[in-house]
This record gives structure tokens, sequence and C-alpha cells, in this order.
């Protein structure tokens, strides 16, 4: 029955500046519902994916975490993308770098940073390799040369 996620909701403290935040990254402003304080944003193609981003005052707000698919062939660039953005970047493993790293028990390759407000983002590619959860998080350069692949 389930066959994907549609839609998820984020918290934030400034609703004009998140919606120049989110449109930067690449999401398409969608509607907004003035009232509510919340605009709506499509991932992707309209239709297939949403994004709510609620403004709430300072003390209601609580850090969320979700990710962001994308293609494997855009993965290798999603470290220069999101740095061209002006944004810090973070490993899975948190190790200091601002390298990509597999999740070696899925597997899938990834990238972390933040919103305005502190809310965990990722840019995340399925990739179609056998897991090996006995290696637990490798960086993107070492899986790719376990896999002949440089």
């Amino acid at each position: 029955m389930i066959k994907g996620l549609f839609e998820t909701h984020v918290l934030v403290t400034d609703l004009e500046a998140s919606r120049l935040f989110y449109e930067r990254i690449g999401l398409s402003f969608a509607h907004r519902v003035p009232e509510r304080r919340v605009d709506f944003f499509w991932i992707d193609k309209q239709g297939q994916a949403m994004l709510g981003v609620w403004e709430v005052p300072q003390d209601k707000w609580v850090s969320r975490h979700f990710a962001f698919e994308v293609e494997r062939k855009d993965m290798k660039n999603a470290v220069a993308f999101l740095k061209e953005k002006g944004l810090c970047l973070r490993s899975f493993s948190n190790d200091g770098t601002e390298d990509l790293e597999v999740a070696a028990w899925m597997p899938a390759v990834s990238i972390f940073f933040r919103d305005l407000d502190g809310n965990s983002l990722e840019f995340i590619s399925m990739l179609t390799d056998e897991p090996k959860p006995e290696l637990g998080v490798v960086k993107y350069w070492e899986w790719e040369a376990m896999h002949n692949r440089t």
C-alpha cells in the first residue's frame, strides 16, 4: 500500500528567509498559507513530493532531520553545489570533513548540511551495490575503489 513518502514538514523561525534558502537549494515554491505562516515547496516535479515550512516562535522550534533524494550522478557535484550556496557541510561520521560517505548497510552515499535554523538536511543517493553492513561508514572514494570504480 505505501509506496513512498510524499510530504514532510520542518519548523523555522523566519519564513521569508527560509523561503529564499529552500529556493536557493533547488526547491520550487508552491503555495503560502499566510494566516498559518506556512510555505509549501515542490521537491523535483510538481505533485511528486512536498516540503511544508512552518514558522514558529523560537521557544517552539525543535530541530528536525530529513534527506533529499539525489541522483547518483549528481552526488559527485553535491559538495561543490552546496558550497556555492554558502553552506557548511559535514560528513555522516561528523569527522570534520566535507567528504561524501557511504552508509554501507544500505548502501547509500550522502552529505549533510543545515538550514538557516539548524535543521539537519541531507542529500542522499541509494547505490546499486550489495550492502556491506560490516563496513559501517566509509568514504565514497573508498567504496568506489572497493568496487573497482574510480
